[in-house]
């Protein structure tokens, strides 16, 4: 049992695990019906209804994304950083998401022609959402031992999927039938989709919040203020000269934001792209629930793949995926098509991330965990910033998506080619001892650092 769950029996250690898992499940509504399926091709009618040109629809969005992402890029790490000081991290988990529900619930507000008050308030959701999976990851290493990282991490991915799928197939209903449910029309439905993702995200997240313990923390659980903030700007100072020292850590991390962009690129613009080629918003959004779903089992089967062959071959695999799906939605022009890419990333989506997760979680020392994983989604949120701004820049000097579409594949080959060079036990090793030259007060002896 990991030593900071204060547990005791088997069944309570279980009890926690899905306590943490249940929390991947309130959010991912978040990741799905808003930020995936339903949120881009609205935000896209928005600024068409504003008078701006259509071409530029789709690239507003893009930048949109991107900004939401540098925000919360920024401040994540000196937060991380501050929480493993004061042993925070469960409530900084509560602040973001505090603000995430209360902006995504406001977009009931949303006029027909507001497409600024929509980039606004989605911009303060998602930072709010991003800045919460900082603090909610980087408890991963302190609730599990490195024998089952990969399976709950796989774990906590597969409940999000399933929640967040759950949500959307009741979303789509509500969308594709709203006289069903009393509902006068689609932009009623629409609203009321977004309320339900704030509604569920606040019920769902008091599992986490009850159960699963905080870790101790390294400041001796001081108090948040002035002094506090200073201590967390220096301890990201150092982490930003330490992180390198730990060679194959930092090479994961270059490797990891490279291919996330482009992970991440297929996310947020897959449904605004579909509907500039003119795939229906209905026909869009039962992909993207057949997504959630496939990714459930997928999910978990990286997750026990991973434990024969490694976490980084199976995240190889993934990125050989994601090639593929880049290449063919070059030529999708039907709902079909749409359809039938969708079911390629549901295969892998899951994977890639959890296994992603995890591979980090096992190479960073536990008692600076937040401030690592601080890190870890500083890669993923710059990663995130600079596919959408691509991809937007594209689209409108080439006047359409396709091009910015197949351009994505070059962050999968570049990722795959940097992760290569990760040597996953040698991390683990660095990390472990660094662990043991922290307790001691000693220096630790860490692999050279290699330019990458």
């Amino acid at each position: 049992m990991p030593e900071h769950v204060q547990a005791g029996p088997r069944e309570i250690t279980d009890r926690v695990i899905r306590a943490w898992c249940m929390y991947d499940w309130a959010n991912s509504p978040f990741a799905t019906t808003l930020m995936s399926a339903l949120f881009p091709p609205f935000f896209r009618s928005l600024v068409i209804e504003a008078g701006l040109p259509v071409e530029d629809a789709t690239a507003f969005w893009g930048y949109t994304a991107s900004a939401a992402l540098l925000i919360a890029a920024f401040i994540a790490p000196v937060l991380g950083a501050v929480s493993d000081y004061t042993g925070g991290k469960k409530r900084f988990v509560g602040i973001f998401a505090g603000f995430g529900i209360l902006a995504t619930a406001s977009f009931v507000f949303i006029g027909d022609d507001t497409w600024s008050l929509a980039s606004f308030l989605y911009i303060i959701a998602a930072v709010g959402f991003s800045g919460s999976i900082v603090f909610y990851e980087s408890l991963l290493p302190h609730i599990t031992t490195k024998e089952n990282i990969d399976a709950v991490s796989s774990r906590g991915y597969a409940t999000g999927y399933l929640g967040g799928g759950t949500l959307l197939v009741i979303n789509v209903l509500w969308i594709s039938h709203p006289e069903w449910f009393g509902m006068p029309d689609l932009g009623f439905a629409l609203r009321a989709s977004f309320l339900s993702v704030a509604v569920w995200w606040a019920l769902y997240s008091i599992p986490f919040f009850a159960r699963v313990p905080e870790p101790p923390a390294n400041g001796g659980g001081r108090e948040l203020g002035h002094a506090v903030l200073v201590e967390g700007f220096q301890r990201l100072a150092r982490t930003f000269h330490e992180i390198r020292k730990f060679r194959h850590l930092f090479i994961f991390l270059i490797a990891f934001w490279v291919y996330s962009d482009g992970i991440g690129t297929i996310i947020r613009m897959a449904t605004a792209y579909g509907d500039e080629i003119g795939i229906g918003i209905t026909d869009m959004t039962l992909a993207l629930v057949l997504t959630q779903f496939i990714a459930v089992p997928f999910t978990m089967l990286f997750g026990k793949y991973a434990g024969r062959v490694g976490a980084k071959k199976s995240i190889m695999l993934t990125l050989f995926v994601y090639m593929g799906v880049s290449v063919s939605a070059y030529f999708m022009s039907t709902a079909w098509h749409f359809y039938l890419l969708a079911v390629a990333v549901g295969t892998v989506q899951g994977g890639a991330g959890a296994l992603s997760r995890s591979l980090y979680g096992s190479m960073v020392p536990k008692n600076r965990s937040a401030e690592f994983f601080g890190f870890y989604s500083l890669s993923a949120k710059f990663a995130g910033i600079f596919g959408p701004l691509v991809f937007g820049f594209v689209s409108q000097l080439a006047g359409h998506s396709r091009f910015s579409i197949v351009s994505v594949i070059i962050f999968f080959i570049v990722g795959a080619v940097l992760l290569t060079r990760v040597d996953v036990e040698e991390g683990k090793r660095v990390a472990r001892q660094a662990e043991r030259d922290d307790e001691s007060g000693e220096v630790a002896v860490l692999s050279p650092r290699i330019p990458v």
